[in-house]
C-alpha cells in the first residue's frame, strides 16, 4: 500500500516537471494562453493563491510579456523578474488597489474555507469587471488529489477525522488534535459543478476529463 500511493505521489506532484499532474497542468493551460492572445502586451496576469513554480512549469517566468502578481498568504520568495508576491488573503484582493488585465486560479478556490468565502472571492472575481480562469478538482472525481485516497471525500467527517489523526494522508502528516483534522477537511473542500454555477452565474462551465470522468472544472468569464 505504502509503495502505491508513493506512486501516486510522484504522479501528482506538482514540482515534479514530467509529472501526470503537470502534463495535464499544461494542457489545460493551452485554453488560458489563448485568452492571452486577446490582451496587449505586457499582460498582467493576477493569479489568486499562486506559486512561483507554476509559472515556471508553465514556461512564463522571466518573460517580459507577462507580469504575474501572486496573492497568497503562504511566504512566498520569487526570483522571476516579471513575479512579484502580495502576503494577502486572496478574498480580499480587490481592496489592494492592484492593477491587472486578467484573474487566474489554479486549484486555490476549493482551500479558502467555507461557502460563504468561496462566494465571496466568486463575486469579488465577477466585480473585477477583467476576464478569469478559474479551476478546481471535482468533487465527484473519484480519487481525492489532496488526501490521496479513492472516495475520501465521500467519507462521513466522523471518518475522515479517524484518518488524519491515525495516518499521513497524502500530502499530509497525521493530525495532533480533532480540531486540526478538522481544520485540515475544512481547507480542503472540493466543489461540486452546481456550487461554481450558483458562485459564477452566467460565466462558461468547462469539465476537464481524465479516463473519461470529469477531473476538474475550469469557469471562465470575459469581459
Amino acid at each position: 500500500m505504502r509503495v502505491l500511493f508513493g506512486m501516486f505521489k510522484k504522479m501528482l506532484d506538482s514540482s515534479r516537471n514530467n509529472s501526470l499532474a503537470n502534463r495535464l497542468r499544461r494542457k489545460r493551460f493551452r485554453m488560458f494562453r489563448n485568452m492571452l492572445k486577446e490582451l496587449p502586451r505586457p499582460v498582467r496576469i493576477l493569479d489568486l493563491g499562486g506559486s512561483e513554480n507554476f509559472w515556471i512549469q508553465m514556461g512564463l517566468a522571466g518573460i517580459s510579456a507577462y507580469e504575474i502578481t501572486l496573492v497568497n498568504t503562504e511566504e512566498i520568495r520569487t526570483t522571476a523578474g516579471n513575479i512579484r508576491y502580495v502576503k494577502e488573503d486572496a478574498c480580499n484582493f480587490a481592496s489592494l488597489g492592484l492593477e491587472f488585465d486578467i484573474i487566474f486560479s489554479n486549484s486555490a478556490i476549493e482551500h479558502i474555507g467555507g461557502s460563504e468565502r468561496i462566494k465571496l472571492l466568486a463575486s469579488e472575481i465577477i466585480s473585477s469587471g477583467r476576464p478569469f480562469f478559474v479551476q478546481t478538482p471535482s468533487y465527484y472525481f473519484p480519487f481525492e488529489p489532496h488526501f490521496l485516497f479513492p472516495f475520501f471525500q465521500y467519507f462521513p467527517e466522523r471518518f475522515m477525522i479517524f484518518l488524519l489523526l491515525n495516518f499521513n494522508m497524502g500530502w499530509f502528516s497525521k493530525c495532533n488534535s480533532r480540531a486540526e483534522a478538522i481544520a485540515l477537511i475544512r481547507s480542503n473542500r472540493l466543489l461540486k459543478k452546481s456550487e461554481l454555477k450558483y458562485c459564477f452565474p452566467g460565466a462558461k462551465l468547462i469539465k476537464e476529463r481524465f479516463l473519461g470522468l470529469t477531473k476538474s472544472y475550469i469557469v471562465l468569464g470575459s469581459k
